[in-house]
């Protein structure tokens, strides 16, 4: 009876959550999911050496993992203990669902519906009409798991092929597949992935994988439908599909240019290898951090343009960070409407409302001042120069998990900040300033107009 009752309030209490702040339930959710990961990554198990693990360590990786992050201030491959990889396998699948997606699931099970208000910013995330939430949350959770199944069963035979166990390769492949589709970052290969930069088998998955972890399941999802009549597709998923392509050649292209001789990083591969870097080069900047060279080894100019391919990240409703493609997108588009001097922002035969693109200067505002804020406590706790600071604030905020090599080394009081940094990029812009005020301000009184000068 005692536990009928606590059910009872508990299922009200989520219900009431639920309608009144779904974003801050949403952020709740996947707060109380780092805190349990990183609780089992403290157990004296989860560890190699079976001693427990520093709470800085066990709480930045659980943030990385669950955060689909990439950053990691000890090996993962050799630190932590079959247990502890399982745990950490398990938060970058969790995590990779999606802040909303979670919050959806959360209020399907307790309150056995999902309120009209969580309908509308789970539809909004997931680019889904309202009564199809339920359905959407159930193709979110099927899709994922039968092309990381795919990705795996393309690994699986290739690590083999490389003299290693059955079991072994059948842990390698799944482990990697969940890290690549979820644009996680972490490895659990003994060598890394250094070793196979020359090896389409793996690195074509693994591109393939970041590519469609990056461009959302509306996309996806949409593609599936209309893949036979492409003029179909949603202007969200044209939007998505021709920035993310772009993006993608551009980046690989400058890389290639900037790094085909630089001895630290594509000058020691061969041909073979250079273009297969090269290629993945276009997308792991972009969401997942997978990398076969040693990005400390680059040259500062490729740093600064993955700078900025990260801090743009992938398609919204995504495994990846950042402030997405299509807020680029719409952004660029006011740009050209306004240098042409049109009333109108039009894309695909499709007119662009002008709060989209106030969202979008808002989303893009918030990343930039959240990046350059700590910026300037990173360079003041650590000392480092500004490059390298940079790079990793913009790599823990988007979620990617590159890093030039300082993470392991960063003072404790840096590690809290580049946790902070995570959670916030993960949760989203978005979610974070809907979790904060979740209401429109209705004015019956409008003030004058009056133009200020701009430029």
């Amino acid at each position: 009876m005692v536990l009928k009752a606590v059910a009872t309030a508990l299922r009200a209490f989520v219900d009431s959550v639920a309608r009144k702040a779904p974003a801050r339930l949403a952020i709740g959710i996947f707060a109380g999911i780092v805190a349990v990961s990183t609780a089992l990554l403290q157990l004296p198990i989860s560890t190699a050496s079976g001693h427990r693990a520093p709470f800085v360590d066990s709480l930045f990786t659980a943030t990385s993992a669950v955060c689909v992050t990439g950053l990691a201030t000890v090996e993962t491959a050799t630190y932590w203990s079959l247990f502890g990889q399982v745990v950490i396998m398990i938060s970058i699948k969790v995590g990779g669902l999606g802040v909303m997606t979670l919050a959806s699931i959360l209020a399907l099970a307790v309150s056995r519906h999902i309120g009209l208000t969580q309908r509308m910013l789970a539809a909004t995330e997931k680019q889904s009409k309202l009564g199809d939430v339920g359905s959407l949350v159930r193709a979110v959770v099927i899709s994922s798991i039968v092309i990381e199944m795919a990705i795996a069963a393309v690994m699986f035979p290739r690590f083999l092929t490389l003299g290693v166990g059955v079991i072994r390769s059948a842990w390698y492949a799944v482990f990697m597949a969940i890290s690549t589709f979820n644009n996680a970052g972490l490895v659990i290969l003994p060598e890394g992935l250094t070793p196979y930069a020359a090896d389409g088998w793996l690195v074509f998955p693994i591109a393939l994988g970041t590519v469609l972890g990056a461009l959302g399941f509306p996309v996806v999802l949409d593609v599936r439908r209309h893949w036979r009549n492409p003029k179909r597709l949603t202007l969200h998923s044209k939007l998505t599909l021709s920035t993310y392509g772009i993006l993608a050649v551009i980046g690989s292209g400058i890389v290639g240019l900037l790094e085909w001789n630089n001895p630290d990083s594509l000058g020691a591969l061969s041909f073979k290898g250079k273009v297969l870097t090269t290629i993945l080069s276009g997308v792991n900047a972009r969401s997942s951090g997978l990398a076969t060279v040693p990005t400390g080894g680059m040259h500062e100019a490729t740093w600064f343009l993955e700078d900025i391919l990260m801090f743009i990240g992938g398609g919204s409703a995504s495994t990846a960070g950042g402030i997405k493609v299509t807020t680029l997108a719409v952004m660029t588009l006011a740009i050209i409407a306004e240098a042409r001097g049109d009333k109108d922002i039009e894309a695909f035969r499709r007119r662009i409302p002008y709060d989209v693109v106030r969202l979008s200067v808002a989303v893009a505002a918030i990343g930039a001042f959240l990046v350059a804020i700590s910026t300037v406590i990173m360079l003041a706790l650590t000392g480092l120069s500004l490059d390298r600071v940079l790079f990793e604030v913009v790599s823990a905020f988007a979620t990617v998990g590159l890093s030039t090599g300082i993470t392991p080394d960063l003072p404790e009081s840096a590690r809290y900040v580049l946790v902070a940094l995570m959670f916030a990029g993960r949760t989203g812009t978005m979610t974070m300033a809907a979790a904060l005020a979740m209401r429109q301000r209705l004015r019956v009184i409008r003030m004058p107009e009056e133009r200020p000068a701009i430029g």
